[in-house]
């Protein structure tokens, strides 16, 4: 196998790629990335078992055909390390490959090809395509409320909701719930329910780069697969139930309170200084065209702020993990949010007033 590539073509997919290797690995062969040579198409390969990553480069002159598997690691930093502008040159022989560019020479082990595990080509039973810009929508709205690590596995990951021609992501950690919907139809004949697990979406949002081009999804019973036009992204999918997510929607929130969006979030920010490290609980009080924040800790101090809403109706007081309000607020887009509330022991639902495709839940906290 030999090729000859331009530092900067081969840095951007390998990046991507070895991103899906871990670094600590039980099979030394997963801490290697699959270069496979076919004319002038060159396919890297990175996976851990459960997400698999190939990127294809176009060389600018056909090499001599082969494959092999060299550490992802060591490769990139090599590649870094490189001057801007390089050609690298690539020369596999006798389990060694040679890597040459400029004055520097690197020589390299590899493992054999067919050692490399591939992830199951199961052929998927749901196919659509979508613009990569309402993906990463779909993905940026909701990920920061996937669980991390929960003892209820299905959480730590997002639900994939295909129903009634309309697409569907939502994400929870038991705490609060983010869902975000597509708001042109898909076209697939039956309805659908997947997890996608957490490292399957951060790798699959760094894919996501050029927002009016297309990506292919295929769904299948245990696999997610998303083709853009140099990367082929395939995920294994969780095994288990999302939880009924339309039962938490609040139904009977009576109490509306519109507000700046920029102003809230800063008004939260200041606050969120004093409040307790550990819970990061801050008090709301609605009162006529206001709202008051406060924030106590355990060493007696404590921050308030009034910020003026547009509210009319009875006083209330509840109370919210402050960090879970500014994640929503650093999401959303608009100039004005809507925080729908009913009593201070039910959730409450916030949403922009201009669009209606992503809806919060965040749930109260006694202080």
């Amino acid at each position: 196998m030999k090729f000859v590539i331009s530092r900067d073509a081969l840095l951007k997919p390998l990046n991507l790629v070895a991103g899906v290797v871990e670094r600590r690995q039980t099979l030394p062969i997963l801490s290697n990335v699959l270069l496979v040579l076919e004319g002038d198409r060159l396919s890297l390969t990175g996976t851990d078992l459960e997400v698999e990553l190939v990127g294809r480069v176009q060389l600018p002159a056909p090499g001599v055909d082969g494959e092999l598997t060299v550490p992802a690691r060591k490769l990139v930093d090599i590649c870094k390390s490189l001057p801007e502008g390089n050609d690298i040159e690539f020369n596999a022989e006798d389990g060694k490959v040679t890597v040459k560019s400029g004055r520097s020479r690197f020589t390299l082990s590899t493992l054999p090809a067919r050692e490399f595990p591939s992830v199951d080509d199961s052929i998927g039973t749901h196919q659509f395509a979508l613009k990569q810009g309402q993906l990463r929508r779909l993905i940026d709205r909701t990920g920061f409320a996937m669980a991390q690590q929960d003892v209820r596995y299905y959480l730590n990951g997002m639900l994939w909701e295909l129903k009634e021609g309309r697409m569907r992501v939502v994400a929870t950690d038991g705490h609060r719930l983010a869902m975000c919907t597509l708001p042109s139809d898909v076209d697939t004949q039956e309805d659908l329910q997947v997890i996608l697990p957490r490292k399957g979406v951060l790798e699959l949002a760094r894919l996501l780069m050029e927002d009016e081009a297309d990506i292919g999804i295929v769904l299948g019973s245990n696999h997610l697969r998303a083709t853009t036009a140099d990367f082929t992204f395939t995920s294994k999918l969780v095994d288990g139930k999302f939880p009924d997510y339309e039962r938490v929607l609040p139904r009977a929130a009576d109490k509306c309170v519109i507000g700046s969006r920029t102003e809230l979030r800063q008004a939260f920010t200041r606050t969120a200084i004093l409040s307790n490290e550990k819970y990061r609980g801050v008090r709301l009080k609605l009162v006529n065209d206001a709202m008051e924040i406060v924030a106590n800790n355990p060493e007696q101090e404590q921050a308030e702020e009034s910020v003026p809403v547009d509210y009319q109706g009875d006083s209330l007081e509840i109370g919210f993990n402050v960090s879970y309000l500014l994640d929503v607020l650093g999401v959303l887009s608009g100039e004005k949010v809507r925080l729908s509330l009913s009593d201070p022991n039910s959730s409450a639902l916030l949403e922009e007033t201009e669009t209606d495709d992503s809806v919060y839940v965040v749930m109260p906290m006694r202080l």
